[in-house]
């Protein structure tokens, strides 16, 4: 019985931290292809929303493809964490399906 509990902790976590380790590996390259502070310096203020969106959508078309796929892929690693998380949330609650 031991190690059913065991399979099952298992099944049950390990595509959160899958998803949170290809986060970090993500944010990491993303980290050291970009100077963030600097990305950061040159944005418009936050109340001039078409002026961010604009900013970071062009920050984006214009930088390297490997910056692009990375930000791509920290981008799926994120709603894969959250999708895993709201389904262990979701069956940890008892949430019965119809």
């Amino acid at each position: 019985m031991r190690r059913v509990r065991a399979m099952h902790t298992i099944r049950t976590y390990a595509p959160i931290a899958g998803a949170g380790i290809l986060f970090i590996v993500a944010l990491g390259g993303i980290g050291r292809e970009v100077w963030v502070a600097k990305v950061f310096e040159n944005m418009p203020s936050y109340a001039d929303l078409p002026g961010v969106l604009s900013f970071f959508s062009g920050a984006f078309l214009h930088t390297e493809l490997v910056v692009q796929v990375l930000l791509i892929l920290a981008l799926g690693a994120l709603v894969w964490l959250a999708r895993s998380l709201a389904l262990i949330i979701g069956a940890s609650m008892n949430v019965r399906r119809a």
